[in-house]
Formats: structure tokens, sequence, C-alpha cells
């Protein structure tokens, strides 16, 4: 009778009552990615040139810029950033504003998409030094964004055998690859949150909206899943990312190398969060941190085709070969968690190799 209905609970409601539901069923029977929605549309061709960064496209691709509007706007067409409409006009594709739009707010909810760093005084939200702007979109923002990071982090002075240096705080392939996981991998769909960068001084947080398409306790492992295939796609054409599902590696692999405290991965009501956490000696790791890393490092290992035994363990924490009973028990905390087990059950303790509970 010209009316929706839907169901709530055990009661028949009018679908218009309900608008978060309604939006959230038509967009699960709208097969259509989130790429590929329109952003803008009936506009004119300098109003697309003025809506998108089109020189920076050209920049990231490594093209020269084209002569003449008409050339420009073909360009960005054969990338389906852009569409020429039937009337002659011009419609803008969600991944031509989420990556080159000048300013997202221009795209009304796109605006909330916009990437967001914010640095904290002390390890609580309380105090929060003034945010920097990143309006634009995603290929332009990319790069200072990391600059940001490096200059808001102190460095840690290691003493070599002859001359003192500075160590940036987290490594920078961390950084980069955190970075570009939460802009690429994050849920479009979900609409007034967009990636978030938090600084405190004994951690860094990069949350994005939508929950990961793995186990978070399998991303080192897993196959690459690619939520938003399109902007994967020309995120790695522009160097941001590989797309070959090595990301979490690299920051396990770079965390080890510097022997901070694992990373965590993790979801958090609907969103995913990855932190970071500053170097700390390890007597004064908890628990789950001394666990965590265990088995990070398990997984590290065993990818790689290696076992995890008690010197890889002392090289991980940088303990002297003469405690190797502190490694060892490191190992039997890890076992006991249920994070490990015994690659040869029979073989004698000086020899025992581990591996991740679910190889």
């Amino acid at each position: 009778q010209g009316a929706e209905w839907i169901r709530v609970g055990s009661y028949k409601k009018r679908l218009r009552e309900f608008p978060e539901m309604e939006r959230s069923l038509w967009r699960t029977l709208d097969r259509t990615p989130f790429e590929w929605q329109v952003a803008a549309e009936k506009l004119a061709a300098a109003e697309v040139l003025q809506l998108l960064d089109y020189p920076a496209y050209f920049d990231r691709m490594g093209l020269p810029l084209p002569d003449g509007h008409e050339a420009m706007l073909a360009a960005l067409a054969a990338d389906r950033l852009v569409e020429r409409m039937d009337s002659g006009h011009w419609r803008i594709f969600n991944l031509g504003a989420l990556l080159f739009a000048r300013r997202l707010a221009d795209f009304g909810p796109l605006g909330r998409k916009a990437l967001r760093m914010v640095q904290y005084v002390g390890n609580d939200r309380l105090n929060a030094r003034p945010e920097p702007a990143f309006p634009q979109g995603y290929a332009m923002a990319f790069a200072p964004a990391v600059q940001m990071l490096h200059a808001w982090m102190p460095g840690n002075e290691v003493v070599g055998k002859a001359l003192r240096r500075d160590v940036p705080m987290y490594p920078d392939i961390a950084l980069r690859e955190l970075l570009a996981n939460a802009l690429i991998h994050q849920d479009l769909e979900l609409s007034g949150s967009g990636p978030l960068v938090e600084l405190f001084e004994d951690r860094l947080e990069v949350t994005n909206p939508g929950v990961p398409l793995v186990d978070a306790q399998r991303l080192l492992d897993t196959p690459p899943r690619s939520r938003n295939e399109a902007v994967a796609a020309m995120m790695r054409r522009m160097n941001v990312c590989e797309e070959r599902g090595t990301g979490v590696d690299k920051v396990v692999a770079s965390c080890e190398l510097l022997q901070l405290p694992a990373p965590q991965f993790e979801p958090v009501d609907g969103f995913m969060r990855a932190t970071l956490f500053a170097v700390r000696p390890l007597t004064r790791m908890s628990p789950p941190e001394r666990i965590r890393a265990v088995y990070w490092h398990a997984c590290l290992r065993h990818v790689n085709a290696q076992h995890t035994n008690n010197a890889s363990v002392r090289k991980r924490f940088g303990i002297g070969d003469a405690n190797s009973a502190m490694a060892s028990r490191l190992l039997k905390e890890a076992e006991q968690a249920r994070v490990i087990r015994q690659f040869d059950p029979e073989a004698a303790p000086k020899l025992r190799r581990y591996v991740p509970h679910w190889a």
C-alpha cells in the first residue's frame, strides 16, 4: 500500500521511523561498492577541477600534466575517479573524492572521513594539544601526516660502541604501514567516523572504523583481503601500500628490531585499533605483554619458515646468553597461555622448538 515496514524485535514498524535501519537496509540491498557511489554530480568541467586536486593526481601517478581541461578530465575518467554524464556534465565518484579532494568537507558526509591526528599530554585523553588539520583527500594527506608524527615524537638516545645517536621512538615503517592500513581497510560504509591517530607519551594508537575481515590474532599469516579494493589498488599505484599482505609482518619485525614491546591489534566496539608501545625494559613488561611479544615473535618466525626457540627469544628481548633461563620462562608463560605450542613434544628441553598455536 505504498509504505515500507520492518520488524523491530517482535513488532512491525514503519521503516521511515527508523532512518538508521533504513540506510543500513538499502546499503545491504545496493551492491554498488562505496568507491563507485557518487560523491557529487551535475558539475561543469571547471567545477570538477576546482574540487579535485588534479595536479596531485598526475604527480602521484608520475604522469605529465596534460594541456586543457578535456585531456585532464579524460585521464581522471580513465581511472574512474570521475565520469561524464549523458547531459554533458560530470560526476565525481567517492573514490576520486576520498583520494584527491582539496577539501573532503566539500563532499558532505565524506568530510567526516578526513584523517584526524591528536597529540596528548601524558598517557590519557584529558589534555590534548591543538589538532593539525588534514582536510584533503588521503593521497595528499598521507605524507604530511607521517611527517607530522615524526615531528611530534621524541627520539631515544642509544649509546653505541663509540658514539651516541638518536633513534625514533617508533620505527618509520611501522608508522607508515599502520596509517596506510587504517586509510585503506576502514569500513567506508560506516558514516560519521574516519581514521584517527592518537599519540600518548607511552603509546601510539591508530584506529579505523570497521572490524577486521580476519581474526585480529591471524593478521600476520592470513592472505590479504582488501575491504576497499579500488582504494587499495590506487594507493598501491601511488606506492603508499604494497597490497601483498605484508604490512603487519613489517610492523612486528620493525618493533622486534628495536626491542620494543609487541604491537597490539584488537577490535573495539566496531572499530579496529592498532597500538605501538614506547620502549620498555623486559622487567617492566606485564605478563600479558610478555606473552603477546612471544606470540607475535613465533608468528613472524613461522611465516618465514623458522621455528621459535630459546636463542631466538633471547635475541628478541636482548637477553644475554648466560641468562637462558629467563627465555625459557618466557616460552613457558606463552605455552601455558596456549598461544604457542611445542613443535616436537618428544624433543629434549635444550632442543625444543615452538610454533604458534594455530600452526
